[in-house]
């Protein structure tokens, strides 16, 4: 385990710099998600909540970054941003759309609870107690939207199922 303060600096940032470019991939997947969710409103409702607090863990990241005298890292956010906006793109070709994006959205969620757990650790060993309470709001909303998905995944598959069985459009008008 690394004990040096400037080792834990070092790693702390570059997970900082991770966490900024993850959460403008996220952004990037379910800002084109809301659009296509006219069959599915209270997923898009809880998608646009999510967004807004996303920009919000943003800006946190972007205080905690300043606050420690560096900021995100450009490639990293464009990079996974375009990443995110491509993954988006495949699920709207795919009939069973909203199941993937569930499934996507899911899985999307536990990485980020994981990666703030794991800034949570760096930040308590390398003696950075005054950024765990952004963090901690952070990982609260993100065990949030995740227990949500969690909770909606059944009855938005019922209505996929409904959907597809009285064979009307899966998709939303674009």
């Amino acid at each position: 385990m690394p004990t040096n303060r400037d080792t834990l600096h070092d790693l702390f940032v570059t997970g900082l710099r991770n966490a900024h470019a993850v959460e403008k991939q996220a952004l990037s997947i379910m800002t084109p998600q809301i659009a296509r969710l006219d069959l599915y409103p209270d997923v898009a409702d809880r998608l646009r909540r999510h967004v807004e607090e996303t920009e919000g863990q943003i800006e946190r990241l972007d205080e905690l970054l300043a606050s420690l005298d560096t900021s995100g890292s450009l490639l990293k956010d464009t990079a996974l941003s375009m990443t995110g906006g491509m993954a988006a793109m495949s699920h709207s070709l795919a009939g069973d759309e909203i199941l993937k994006n569930s499934f996507a959205n899911f899985a999307f969620e536990h990485f980020e609870i994981a990666s703030y757990k794991a800034l949570l650790v760096l930040a308590e060993d390398g003696g950075f107690a005054p950024v765990m309470t952004p963090l901690r709001q952070t990982l609260d909303e993100e065990v949030s939207m995740a227990r949500w998905i969690d909770e909606a995944l059944p009855a938005v598959t019922r209505r996929y199922a409904a959907l597809y069985a009285e064979g009307g459009s899966l998709h939303a008008k674009v």
